[in-house]
């Protein structure tokens, strides 16, 4: 669930960092342009780490800023996760308080990226795969201001998230993707159909995107989200 099925591509990664608001580890894509104006956050899958994503930023303007983040929670050599999940008959069960807690972090850890290397929320992008496509949208639904939007790829909106979520009108201007494979086996293409239907209720402007694939990144998704990435400006 932390991997992608995306044709390799290994762009140069820093050192990995640690953020002291947040307490975060992450690594940056160098060379970094002297000043960038946009910030795109990537956030692996569960039991995945912050190398995990290094595909996206092919094809993306060296202008911006990309940030790997690593999830707090070791489940194994190199694996990590934003909160501990069991995959059962009736559906995914979460640890509501671990996702809560990455949630606040994550939304501290944006702000932080955005004050020191003076980019604006109106040019910040969070996204992630599977587990990590489910903390973009946690933040950007419950901390709009935060990000201009968010990528929801192979993943789902927490039904959790309910009482944390903005009001329409702090929604107003959020941005959003959703991509997802109609044969997924991990978490079915039903959650994006959900995911669709609730940002339409929140009026909250998207794209829904499906492809004949498993669980993963296809190529064609990565297309797809960097022509939705690039028409925010």
């Amino acid at each position: 669930m932390g991997h992608s099925a995306m044709k390799p591509f290994h762009p140069m990664l820093g050192e990995l960092l640690t953020d002291g608001a947040s307490g975060l580890s992450y690594r940056v894509l160098e060379p970094l342009s002297p000043q960038p104006s946009k910030c795109l956050i990537l956030l692996h899958g569960v039991g995945g780490n912050e190398t995990n994503l290094m595909d996206i930023a092919a094809g993306l303007d060296r202008d911006t800023l990309v940030v790997f983040a690593r999830g707090p929670l070791q489940m194994g050599a190199q694996q990590f996760a934003w909160f501990r999940v069991a995959f059962t008959a009736s559906g995914p069960r979460i640890v509501p308080e671990e996702a809560e807690r990455s949630r606040t972090t994550l939304i501290a850890f944006v702000q932080q990226l955005q004050v020191r290397h003076g980019i604006t929320a109106a040019n910040t992008v969070i996204a992630g795969f599977s587990q990590g496509g489910i903390l973009s949208a946690s933040v950007a639904l419950s901390a709009p201001e935060s990000v201009a939007g968010f990528a929801v790829l192979s993943g789902r909106i927490l039904p959790e998230l309910e009482p944390q979520l903005a009001s329409q009108e702090r929604l107003s201007n959020l941005q959003a993707f959703i991509g997802h494979g109609t044969q997924d086996s991990k978490l079915p293409v039903d959650w994006a159909h959900r995911s669709d239907a609730l940002l339409n209720a929140l009026g909250v402007d998207h794209q829904l995107r499906l492809y004949p694939m498993d669980h993963g990144i296809s190529a064609a998704m990565h297309a797809d989200f960097l022509k939705w990435r690039a028409a925010l400006g």
